[in-house]
């Protein structure tokens, strides 16, 4: 039996080395689905047309997005607390989750937390994770600053139990063309990044949108690149960086078949999303995969295949032929 022993544990990273074995190469994937890049679509602070437009047209596309909120402007669906600026009900949040769409904590009231003081803001984050908990049913796992203003003690105290904060963005707003939105993505798919948009108002509110098709039409261009570009939820995406980051495998190979064993440790509460390995050699004409005695569905290309595996389970079993 060829084995690859725990002398020879490989540390998966951003920019890691695959694993060779007698045949084959063995990694994990960059992004889900052995993707090219990634994009992030979140919404800031709570506007109704995020829901009225933004989702339908999003789960027209198939795509999914993550609406950072302040609880303490949601409105209750009877009346509009800012007539000028009307937001979303938590009845309509929870729609949304229950969809697919990420809601998570942008601030009860959309405090700057380099402006106020640890204690306000642990009670401003607090409220906040409690309010969506009770009403929407989730436990935000990532957070959004409030105004983009990063830093001071209150950050350390945001990052816990959480997967990500919102560190980096681009906005997504009045100042985009369909053409620099074109060269945005060219740049995404040519450097394997990961790009996070922010937007707040579509057709009113904070930096709307000239004409609203700007964004649809990029959706449009975005969803036909699907097979090279993940759209995942904040949350998605940023637990499956860090899962790959730290995931560890023991892979032992014996003829035509492979026994992988992955080590994750993060906490499992936490870091839920599957991560997808990738088994690259030439003639492969079939494979069976099981993970935990469960047959996983593998995707076989022309030299290469894929599937995804739970990276806190169990040992994956390989037969390749």
């Amino acid at each position: 039996m060829t084995r690859i022993s725990f002398l020879t544990l490989l540390w998966f990273s951003f920019v890691s080395a695959p694993l060779w074995g007698e045949n084959w190469k063995v990694y994990v994937a960059s992004y889900k689905h052995d993707k090219a890049c990634a994009i992030t679509y979140t919404f800031d602070d709570g506007l109704i047309e995020h829901y009225t437009l933004v989702v339908p047209e999003l789960e027209k596309r198939g795509f999914r997005g993550t609406f950072f909120i302040n609880g303490s402007k949601v409105t209750d669906g009877k009346q509009i607390k800012d007539k000028t600026k009307p937001r979303v009900s938590w009845a309509q949040l929870k729609e949304m989750a229950a969809n697919g769409h990420e809601i998570s904590n942008h601030g009860w009231a959309h405090r700057n937390v380099t402006k106020h003081s640890l204690e306000e803001i642990k009670a401003d984050v607090l409220k906040n994770d409690s309010a969506i908990y009770a009403n929407v049913g989730v436990i935000p796992r990532t957070y959004a600053y409030p105004g983009n203003r990063k830093g001071g003690e209150a950050m350390t105290f945001i990052i816990q139990n959480r997967v990500g904060t919102r560190m980096e963005q681009r906005s997504l707003g009045s100042k985009r063309t369909p053409q620099d939105l074109e060269r945005w993505v060219r740049t995404l798919l040519k450097e394997g990044d990961w790009g996070v948009t922010m937007t707040h108002g579509i057709t009113y509110g904070y930096d709307a949108f000239v004409h609203p098709e700007i964004l649809w039409e990029h959706w449009d261009k975005v969803k036909k690149l699907e097979n090279k570009i993940w759209v995942g939820t904040f949350r998605e995406v940023a637990a499956y960086l860090k899962e790959k980051e730290a995931v560890q495998l023991e892979i032992a190979q014996s003829g035509n078949e492979l026994c992988i064993r992955p080590q994750l440790p993060l906490d499992k509460k936490l870091f839920t999303e599957p991560l997808t390995l990738v088994i690259e050699g030439c003639g492969i004409k079939k494979m069976v995969v099981r993970q935990d005695r469960k047959k996983i569905p593998v995707v076989l290309l022309a030299d290469k295949a894929y599937f995804d595996f739970n990276p806190h389970g169990g040992e994956i079993r390989v037969k390749i032929r």
